[in-house]
């Protein structure tokens, strides 16, 4: 007997395809139009129409350009998250699968493929991987914000090093990233009685430091980019540690945590 599970997304009452995905997940992957459409072995023209339908029905900008080529709007990366996430539940043969957030991502990407564990990376916020780790979908998070650790009761968990945020001060407008222990780093401002309001929330690091407004981001982030920012808060206030939750202690958990150990995460 074969079983098989498939499953429609509607965005604003529009109902998007499947084809219409799979084209907007290309530009994420490859960067541009025309590199999405070489992967998918169809024209440049044929992607755009794809998209322009998908933004004339469901009224979502999908697009947005920048000066390293074409990249996804935060409600676009929304699409992509919920159907990525629907897909893996709907998955009868999961693999070994691994969430966590941009934050980490090149840390567990760099320990996954040395260590040989044949497994799957997902990449989102902290809520929802928590979100995912519950319902089974997942086997391991790895959580960037500490304090959300009293909200998995049930589960094991080991702290596998620590990270250091960066504090830009342009003054009392903050934009908030969607990513990291940015609770601890607001909680870090009430405790001083500093006066600010957070008037935006963005997902893409450019917008970010584009904002010209105060922010908070993990310095592994910036480094990465080979990005130095002078940080208004002292190196150590805004230490946050860097946690792995998990279902069950199997070996491919064991292999995975000693991997990241060992990257001597600061």
């Amino acid at each position: 007997m074969e079983i098989k599970v498939t499953t429609s997304q509607t965005v604003n009452g529009h109902q998007v395809t499947a084809r219409q995905i799979e084209v907007l997940a290309a530009v994420r992957d490859e960067g541009s139009k025309n590199a999405a459409a070489r992967k998918l072995g169809i024209s440049a023209p044929v992607v755009h129409n794809y998209l322009a339908s998908m933004e004339k029905g469901t009224g979502v900008k999908l697009l947005e350009a920048t000066p390293n080529g074409t990249c996804l709007t935060e409600d676009a990366l929304r699409i992509l998250e919920v159907a990525e996430m629907t897909e893996r539940r709907c998955d009868l043969t999961r693999k070994f699968t691994v969430a966590c957030t941009p934050v980490t991502e090149e840390l567990i990407m760099s320990v996954m493929t040395p260590t040989k564990i044949k497994g799957e990376l997902i990449i989102s916020d902290d809520q929802m991987n928590m979100r995912m780790l519950r319902e089974g979908t997942v086997d391991v998070i790895i959580l960037d914000d500490p304090v959300l650790l009293f909200d998995l009761d049930g589960f094991h968990w080991t702290e596998v090093g620590t990270m250091d945020m960066v504090h830009v001060d342009n003054g009392p407008s903050y934009v908030r990233y969607r990513y990291g222990a940015q609770r601890i780093a607001y909680a870090y401002l009430d405790s001083i009685d500093k006066d600010y309001t957070v008037d935006a929330e963005v997902s893409l690091v450019q917008d970010l430091i584009s904002s010209g407004k105060s922010f908070f981001i993990d310095e592994f982030l910036l480094m990465r980019r080979g990005i130095k920012l002078r940080s208004a808060t002292e190196k150590g206030m805004l230490r946050h540690s860097i946690n792995a939750v998990y279902r069950k202690d199997t070996r491919c958990v064991q292999r995975l945590l000693r991997a990241i150990q060992q990257k001597r995460m600061v």
